[in-house]
């Protein structure tokens, strides 16, 4: 029976890994991340300059890497994206779903353009990009892994003004169990990560416009990016190939069950 290697030694070698919102945060750790275990990492995202931070980063480092811009909510450069992908790299075979915004809204105050993009980026750009990711392989006859990055809002609404982005994070969640058992003959497992309130530039922007949340946690701490590293790595890894629609919750016990 093979054992598991673990987190530290996972080799990644001969995956191309696609990384959307990997400009900044957690996508760009992210893309770090696998790329330190042998990935050849896809940045994609919107800020071009910042996509060759991250390129340079990943090469300095003797990794491999190259940068595409992808617009999530744009579905011709999703589709041109993976094109490109193709041509520069081979099609992917680890797809890390990341790029997300906040509404930091209430609904009713939200304008309806505000609610199409939370939507748009959130929802429908990971699910279009989760399908051309999975249509390429079945065509190909080969398996994948896709992780979704969901958020504990998924399953506990502070009631702070950011009633949709909870909602499509709980769509997030659903789509994963569904693709999983939708794709699983496939041999294409679809997991999500659900963080809690980690360092980044999104939390950055929440804790200027509320009370900072540590006072109430249970450890009194947010999250390292650091401490996402073993559960992403799983997911993509053979280790967990017998896991599939699953959302794995990584936030140290701060929010509510």
């Amino acid at each position: 029976m093979t054992v598991a290697a673990p987190p530290s030694i996972i080799d990644l070698t001969g995956e191309v890994a696609l990384v959307t919102g990997a400009s900044s945060g957690l996508g760009r750790h992210f893309a770090l991340t696998l790329a330190a275990h042998g990935a050849t990492v896809v940045a994609a995202g919107r800020r071009r300059d910042r996509l060759a931070d991250v390129v340079a980063q990943i090469v300095d480092a003797g990794g491999a890497a190259t940068a595409v811009p992808i617009d999530v909510t744009d579905h011709e450069s999703m589709l041109t994206g993976f094109s490109t992908i193709a041509d520069q790299v081979g099609d992917p075979t680890i797809l890390v779903n990341n790029a997300g915004i906040p509404d930091a809204q209430r609904a009713t105050k939200m304008p309806v353009e505000l609610i199409d993009q939370v939507i748009a980026t959130n929802l429908r750009g990971p699910y279009i990009m989760a399908c051309e990711f999975a249509r390429r392989l079945m065509a190909q006859k080969r398996g994948g892994r896709i992780v979704n990055i969901s958020s504990m809002a998924a399953f506990d609404y502070g009631g702070d003004g950011a009633a949709l982005y909870s909602i499509t994070k709980a769509a997030v969640n659903r789509m994963t169990e569904a693709l999983a058992v939708e794709w699983a003959k496939f041999d294409i497992n679809v997991n999500a990560i659900a963080p809690g309130v980690f360092a980044s530039e999104m939390t950055d922007g929440m804790l200027k416009r509320i009370a900072d949340p540590r006072g109430t946690f249970p450890r009194q701490r947010i999250g390292d990016a650091d401490q996402l590293e073993s559960t992403l790595l799983y997911l993509v890894s053979p280790a967990s190939g017998f896991v599939t629609g699953t959302v794995i919750k990584v936030d140290d016990g701060q929010l509510r069950r």
